[in-house]
């Protein structure tokens, strides 16, 4: 069993790259174990998951167990000490609702019908 913590995100999605290549520079000058892959580059049968479904939210995987969505991003501020702070906020019981339902029905959703609209755009340029 690795220690490592695997962390499976959208490099294609501004928003999504934006926050991991913030985490990944983190992790990176802290030496922490964490491996951040591109859904758009990985072996996805590691994963279990089409590249459709890694689209719609962070996924972590870490001591063989497989996280998704706000729990994902609750394992992965754990072990950033920068963040230990968030993951004990956001995993409080009532904000932890909270933050599942704004992940869960507003944010992943809007964030997934935008890689979509990219995507559909980058096959019609290519296309032309």
């Amino acid at each position: 069993m690795s220690d490592e913590t695997r962390v499976l995100y959208n490099a294609d999605c501004p928003v999504c790259n934006f926050e991991i290549s913030h985490y990944a520079a983190y992790t990176k000058r802290q030496a922490l174990s964490i491996r951040f892959e591109d859904l758009n580059v990985s072996e996805m049968a590691d994963w279990g998951l089409s590249r459709d479904d890694a689209a719609r939210r962070l996924y972590v995987l870490k001591d063989e167990q497989f996280y998704s969505g706000i729990s994902a991003f609750i394992v992965l501020w754990r072990d950033m000490p920068r963040y230990r702070w968030i993951a004990r906020l956001v995993d409080l019981p009532g904000i932890r609702h909270l933050a599942i339902f704004i992940y869960d029905y507003v944010l992943a959703p809007l964030i997934y019908r935008w890689h979509l609209r990219r995507q559909k755009r980058r096959n019609l340029e290519t296309h032309l």
